[in-house]
């Protein structure tokens, strides 16, 4: 056993006696409790957190596990539409060592993946610290430990500031932590209902009503297909091109036929292929006011993470009239909306289907190896590592850009990493006792 690796063990014992001697020491009223952990806190209980956390406990490691909201997989339970389902089959969804129970859908309901993930999380027995968000992390290099402040506000609305320390801190709170609304001029002078995606349910209350969808991606085509449905008159603002692809191809999926083709073929080549296909099958959307980008729909998703659409029934609604394709925004009125194209139009409600963002450069403090200042992951360049792994024991899961597949495959390089390390921390420790 070298001495580089002994050093984290002795650092951690020194930094535990010195909590200790602080918290005896009247720190004052004000100061807050220190919890030293073993193994490393996770942030974030969705999808990626729980994966992270699942094959740490295959390995045998410790975990912490943090989570603003109440319970886990907020995002999906609190923030989605009732008729969402996955967009891709549910095998290229699956968490690490658990697959879908076999009479699922292919594509799972939002309900069905719900189950499936307060399933996941009771049998790796992963039980996160709730209400607890994160308002500071940073790394305590004289200590080379992370020091994570949280604040939870309890049943009595007590705020209680906790702070934890550990060698290792995964960052799992995902892509999609705050609401993105457009600022655009008049907003506030709007009558009607102004909501974002994340509060839209259904349809049903909208009935009879001229809605106005602003976005064009998988959720505003749902969202204005759902409105359709329930009777109501969808008009779906566009700014920039959009990528339409039917959901399957020759009875297959179009991601599952794209993945294969992606083994022998030029990212380029299947771009054409997919496009060609979706001609044929959709028409042309320009007709119908959606351009399609320069860039093929797998290489930008590849440059920005942005996923093209899948069609699940919105594109024949818009061919039929159902669903206005309309101009970019320019300013609200009163009672609706003037267009770049100098038209206006009288709308009932808006719903803003304009995505979300990361919140990580609110709270985490690194020096921008990993992170940009916008919170999306900094480009790997020609190593896949720095996708998933940063300096001084910092991860990251579940923001690649490559859904829940990417999300699963980074848990599992970054867990069998720590786990690893953590091993070499207990031996370390072994030895020290044993002098």
């Amino acid at each position: 056993m070298s001495l580089t690796s002994a050093l984290p063990a002795c650092k951690l014992y020194a930094y535990m006696g010195q909590q200790q001697q602080n918290a005896g020491g009247g720190g004052g009223d004000n100061a807050s409790p220190c919890v030293v952990l073993d193994g490393p806190i996770i942030v974030g209980a969705g999808p990626s957190g729980l994966a992270v956390a699942a094959t740490l406990r295959q390995h045998g490691a410790p975990f912490t596990v943090v989570e603003r909201s109440g319970g886990v997989a907020d995002l999906w339970t609190n923030r989605t539409y009732d008729r969402l389902r996955l967009h891709l089959p549910k095998v290229f969804c699956e968490l690490p060592h658990v697959a879908f129970p076999p009479d699922f859908p292919t594509y799972p309901t939002k309900h069905d993946f719900l189950r499936y993930l307060h399933s996941y999380a009771a049998r790796f027995a992963i039980a996160p610290l709730l209400r607890r968000t994160v308002t500071r992390a940073w790394y305590d290099h004289p200590a080379s430990l992370w020091r994570v402040t949280t604040t939870t506000t309890s049943s009595s609305a007590t705020s209680v500031i906790t702070e934890y320390a550990s060698p290792w801190l995964v960052v799992a709170s995902g892509e999609n932590a705050e609401v993105v609304v457009p600022k655009v001029k008049g907003r506030e002078r709007f009558a009607g209902e102004a909501l974002h995606s994340s509060e839209y349910r259904s349809g049903e209350r909208f009935r009879g009503m001229r809605v106005l969808v602003v976005g064009c991606g998988n959720s505003g085509m749902e969202m204005c297909l759902d409105l359709c449905e329930h009777g109501a008159m969808p008009f779906m603002s566009v700014r920039s091109g959009v990528h339409v692809l039917p959901r399957e191809m020759f009875g297959a999926s179009t991601f599952g036929i794209a993945m294969k083709l992606l083994r022998w073929l030029p990212i380029k080549m299947v771009d054409r292929f997919l496009l060609l296909v979706a001609r044929m099958v959709l028409g042309d959307t320009e007709k119908y006011g959606l351009k399609r980008p320069k860039l093929g729909p797998l290489e930008i998703k590849n440059i920005t993470g942005k996923s093209p659409v899948l069609d699940v029934g919105a594109w024949s609604l818009i061919k039929s009239g159902n669903i206005k394709i309309v101009p970019e925004v320019e300013s609200f009125s009163g009672n609706g909306a003037r267009f770049v194209d100098g038209n206006e139009m009288a709308f009932d409600a808006v719903i803003f289907a304009t995505g979300y963002r990361s919140n990580v450069p609110s709270w985490l403090q690194e020096d921008g190896e990993l992170f940009t200042e916008e919170g999306k992951l900094r480009s790997s360049g020609s190593s896949s590592e720095w996708r998933w792994r940063g300096p001084n024991g910092l991860y990251c899961v579940g923001f690649s850009g490559r859904g829940l597949l990417g999300a699963g495959a980074d848990a599992l390089r970054a867990a069998a990493d720590i786990a690893g390390r953590w091993q070499e921390t207990q031996q370390a420790a072994a030895n020290i006792s044993s002098v």
